[in-house]
């Protein structure tokens, strides 16, 4: 069992963005202390761990809202939830494909400065 102060610490999240994820719903609802506090449960910071990998990786709130909200449903939705992810995992591969497309064109632009560009200053340089 954690606090919040100790989550936000273990998992580099403020506290309000704990508090605001549980809000939204973006992870379930945290067991509370008989006194009201948050009593962070090895379940509840697997959610928090879950969510800051995927928010990290750019995935969307609103499919990871619904995500958390069908798994709180029950077993019945686990078709639906695969669904989710397999939808998710799509658009996140099409992101990393662009951004290797990216990074491709800088590697050459960068393998022009040094192949050819700054090779070809210099020789000009050592002319003068």
């Amino acid at each position: 069992m954690a606090t919040i102060s100790e989550v936000s610490k273990k998992y580099n999240i403020s506290q309000d963005t704990l508090r605001y994820y549980e809000k939204i719903g973006l992870i379930p609802p945290v067991p509370r202390t008989k006194s009201g506090i948050r009593d962070y449960d090895e379940t509840s910071c697997g959610w928090v761990e879950l969510m800051k990998c995927m928010r990290s990786a750019g995935v969307q709130i609103e499919a990871l809202i619904e995500y958390v909200k069908l798994f709180q449903e029950g077993e019945h939705t686990a078709l639906a939830r695969k669904e989710i992810l397999v939808e998710q995992r799509n658009i996140l591969t099409d992101k990393i494909k662009k951004m290797q497309e990216s990074l491709d064109r800088l590697n050459y632009k960068i393998n022009r400065y040094d192949t050819v560009i700054i090779p070809k200053l210099n020789t000009i340089k050592s002319r003068n």
